[in-house]
């Protein structure tokens, strides 16, 4: 087992300039990375491509997320690097985005997986990944999952006044799935999905499990999955990855009741 390296940006060390060197680890695919939309109603700060994505203030550590209309806040926005020698991850999550999706991660249904979770969570995702595919996709799909989850821990920071719970269900055609989950600081995952083939394309439906457990471990997620009804595969699956994008949606979005505060009666909300 490798040790993974893990590189999360901080508002001191980041660079907006054009000129930052591109890591060649990184590969062609990064050399030009689009910019985030800026965020609705008044964003102070507007992202500009560069290079090397730069992570806007309030990554790692940001504090109070602001709160709808409040033009001085930032963007909740958190950016991994992970680097061992099986995989090559570089993800970057906007929960204030618009839907933007552009994920490479060299296993094609994970890639049309990651853009729902964009389009249907309101999220701006970027996933850029290598890995020793050749092998099987088992490696590059807990890596992804891991740097994805430690961004959406990045990015929600202290959690004061999200809503913290999400629930949805998620109909495609003759398939349907629940997705309760709540952002409480403590992993768990409860998975009920029966998918009656092995592969869907070349994709393994087991690691389908293991990628919301992976995202669960380092996002410090409760998170109850169940298959209410389904006979297609891809089906099943993309019902889970909507749902799942939805219940995040909802318990990333601001309760305006709570005035900014935790939604806890300890009073904090914390991965550690």
């Amino acid at each position: 087992m490798t040790t993974p390296r893990f590189v999360s940006t901080s508002p001191a060390r980041l660079s907006y300039t054009q000129t930052s060197p591109v890591p060649k680890s990184l590969g062609r695919d990064c050399g030009r990375v689009p910019a985030f939309p800026a965020r609705p109603r008044g964003l102070s700060r507007r992202l500009r491509s560069s290079p090397v994505m730069a992570a806007a203030a309030g990554v790692g550590g940001n504090g109070s997320p602001a709160a709808p209309g409040d033009s001085t806040g930032s963007s909740r926005i958190g950016e991994v690097k992970r680097v061992t020698k099986e995989t090559n991850v570089h993800v970057k999550i906007n929960l204030d985005g618009t839907g933007v999706a552009d994920c490479s991660t060299g296993i094609p249904f994970l890639d049309h997986m990651l853009d729902q979770l964009a389009s249907h969570g309101l999220f701006d995702v970027y996933v850029k990944a290598t890995g020793d595919t050749h092998i099987d996709d088992h490696h590059s799909n807990e890596d992804i999952a891991l740097a994805i989850g430690t961004a959406l821990l990045q990015s929600l920071g202290d959690r004061k006044g999200i809503n913290r719970f999400g629930h949805f269900t998620a109909p495609l055609d003759e398939a349907a799935v629940e997705v309760i989950l709540d952002l409480s600081g403590r992993p768990h995952l409860s998975c009920g999905l029966d998918i009656p083939t092995q592969r869907v394309g070349t994709y393994d439906t087991q690691l389908v499990e293991h990628f919301f457990q992976s995202l669960v471990n380092t996002s410090g997620m409760t998170l109850h999955i169940r298959q209410l009804a389904g006979k297609n595969s891809h089906h099943i699956i993309e019902a889970c990855f909507k749902a799942f994008a939805r219940a995040l949606r909802q318990a990333t979005e601001y309760d305006l009741r709570r005035h900014g505060t935790v939604p806890s009666s300890k009073g904090v909300l914390s991965r550690s």
